[in-house]
């Protein structure tokens, strides 16, 4: 019987996480991304004990570290044996292959994952709809499929009749754990097969529900993960998505009639963008990401406090360039407003700059708010500039439905949320 794809026993494990120092990715750079591989882990129920990093031209085809690194991460674990939380797994930064998971299995001994299933098993997590749950069974097939191999060490080839070795090219050689295999590799592509049908008849029926909406605005909420784009649905639209200070907390898009003035639109808010977002992932969640693609306009939300905020709105526009995306109508929003600090880049003079003398027309007039033709601050959570935001919005729909519907007044119903 198939082995079944489960990476949630990760779930409150002890865990070491590994990252590599390249010419490519500096070693600022490195540690931006084991934080966020922190806030992953913890996101999935794991606690992270320990980091590891190694300064290379590039990863080891064969173990990802080199072996002295893997030498000192095993000595690492071994010591901890003993202890009252022992480590249970490595977490690496990057996709690892078959070959460089198995590798890795064999000298350390605990559970390997990477990055990529680190974020399915969130995603895992966070389905609550049959679409959602389809999407995310779809990428883990398609993540499992090459690594099968891995999968089936305890049934080693087993040789037989003349000769020696069993390679590829021996025939009668072939042992229960190949057959198994094979076996295996038949199943995962008939469930891929049915799943992508399955996710089809789902894209057929959103498609039919978006054009029974009504001759209305779309906006979808865009930005990376965990920047607010739920709490500004709440706000905005007055309902009760769930909004948490973990990565992905939204997951299933969720679509809401939203009236400012008289003017009502529909707003969307989708799942939020990552840096290493696996390409099987984007793929999988074709459906959810036709919100964005359909839409008539995007609020680009940025959590402002981000150290590194800069590069998560290039992580945002490049996937939205991916998508086919880059040129729809799209402003910047700013949010958590009420977190930010004031650094040296924006510090102009002497007076030790805090948050409580940092104002909202001073922001306005930093380079952050030449980033984009039209940008906002605001703080969604503490309500600060709302009242400027929701103006800019029914300014922006009024524009985009004057243009789409120049002969429709605003006085019209829609049907259900989703």
């Amino acid at each position: 019987m198939m082995k079944e794809f489960v990476i949630s026993e990760v779930k409150a494990e002890t865990a070491i996480l590994v990252g590599l120092i390249t010419k490519e990715q500096d070693e600022e750079k490195t540690k931006e991304y084991l934080d966020e591989l922190e806030f992953l882990a913890d996101t999935a129920g794991a606690v992270t004990v320990k980091r590891f990093t190694q300064r290379v031209g590039g990863p080891s085809q064969v173990t990802y570290v080199g072996s002295g690194k893997l030498e000192e991460i095993r000595q690492y674990i071994a010591d901890e044996e003993d202890a009252e939380r022992p480590v249970g797994m490595v977490i690496f930064d990057d996709e690892l292959s078959a070959k460089q998971i198995r590798n890795i299995e064999k000298v350390l001994g605990v559970k390997i994952l990477d990055r990529t299933s680190l974020i399915l098993d969130i995603f895992a997590m966070r389905a609550q709809t049959a679409a959602a749950k389809t999407q995310v069974e779809l990428a883990q097939y398609r993540y499992m499929l090459p690594r099968l191999q891995r999968l089936w060490t305890h049934l080693e080839r087993q040789g037989g009749g003349s000769g020696s070795g069993g390679g590829k090219g021996s025939v009668g050689l072939r042992g229960p754990g190949e057959t198994q295999l094979e076996m295996d590799r038949r199943i995962i592509l008939n469930r891929i097969t049915l799943l992508k049908q399955r996710l089809l008849e789902i894209d057929k029926q959103k498609t039919t529900q978006r054009k029974n909406r009504g001759r209305l605005i779309r906006v979808a909420l865009v930005g990376y993960t965990n920047v607010g784009k739920s709490t500004i649905m709440n706000l905005l639209s007055k309902s009760e998505v769930f909004a948490e200070n973990k990565l992905f907390a939204t997951l299933d898009t969720t679509v809401r009639k939203v009236v400012v003035e008289n003017l009502p639109f529909l707003l969307a808010d989708t799942v939020g963008f990552i840096r290493k977002l696996p390409t099987d992932l984007v793929d999988s969640f074709k459906s959810t990401l036709d919100e964005v693609r359909e839409a008539d306009l995007l609020l680009h939300v940025v959590d402002i406090s981000h150290p590194d905020f800069e590069e998560q709105i290039n992580v945002v526009e490049n996937t939205l360039k991916d998508l086919g995306c880059a040129d729809k109508p799209s402003m910047i929003v700013f949010n958590k407003i009420d977190n930010y600090t004031w650094t040296e880049k924006e510090e102009d003079d002497l007076t030790p700059a805090t948050k409580e003398n940092i104002t909202l027309d001073e922001l306005r007039r930093t380079w952050m708010a030449k980033l984009h033709d039209e940008c906002l601050f605001i703080s969604a959570k503490e309500k600060q500039n709302i009242d400027e935001f929701r103006e800019v919005i029914y300014r922006k729909v009024r524009e985009l439905h004057v243009q789409k519907y120049p002969y429709n007044d605003f006085l019209y119903d829609v049907g259900e949320d989703e």
